[in-house]
């Protein structure tokens, strides 16, 4: 493992981030577990304030492509995002897995891992560079052959810039803090 590794916080870009499954294995592999990731995601999103740009949800990893937040830094959204969904979904199999003891031994919860440790994180600096990391997202699933085109795959950002589809994430918009004044008795 590197120990020189730099991540750059605090000039406001974008971070393409990548994040993989525990050695790569397909715990994402179910529609139910990448539905879950989203709305964790959304929830994670709301909670440390920052802009969704881009997005893809793939079997065994994940690419995000996000501002800076205005709770924390991008490593600390990581962290908060494995946690509650690896917690979550554990909990899901756990429960799942109740009746079935056998089956306890071949899921993730015989491993109790459900990420690599680490993340990769590349700065985007430019427009460009935006919109190609947004093109790579979005056409992953089709060069893995998972779908023929980028609309089908129902776990990544593509529906809303091709269609403004509303999706289970808020893409590429600032939500309008309102200001609540506490009367003083």
């Amino acid at each position: 493992m590197p120990t020189n590794l730099h991540r750059y916080y605090g000039a406001g870009y974008s971070h393409f981030i990548t994040t993989s499954c525990y050695q790569r294995r397909p715990l994402l592999g179910t529609p139910r577990s990448r539905d879950l990731f989203l709305e964790v995601l959304e929830q994670i999103r709301q909670r440390h304030q920052f802009v969704v740009v881009g997005y893809v949800v793939m079997p065994e990893h994940v690419h995000l492509l996000f501002t800076e937040p205005e709770r924390g830094n991008p490593s600390l959204v990581l962290a908060a995002l494995k946690q509650t969904f690896a917690h979550r979904l554990l909990r899901e199999l756990r429960a799942k897995a109740g009746a079935q003891t056998n089956a306890l031994w071949s899921t993730p919860l015989a491993l109790r891992h459900i990420w690599q440790p680490r993340f990769y994180d590349f700065v985007v600096f430019t427009e460009k560079k935006r919109v190609g990391k947004l093109r790579y997202m979005h056409r992953n699933p089709v060069q893995r052959g998972l779908v023929l085109k980028p609309e089908e795959w129902l776990w990544s950002s593509f529906r809303h810039y091709a269609y403004e589809e509303p999706r289970p994430v808020l893409v590429n918009e600032t939500q309008k803090v309102e200001l609540h004044i506490r009367k003083v008795s």
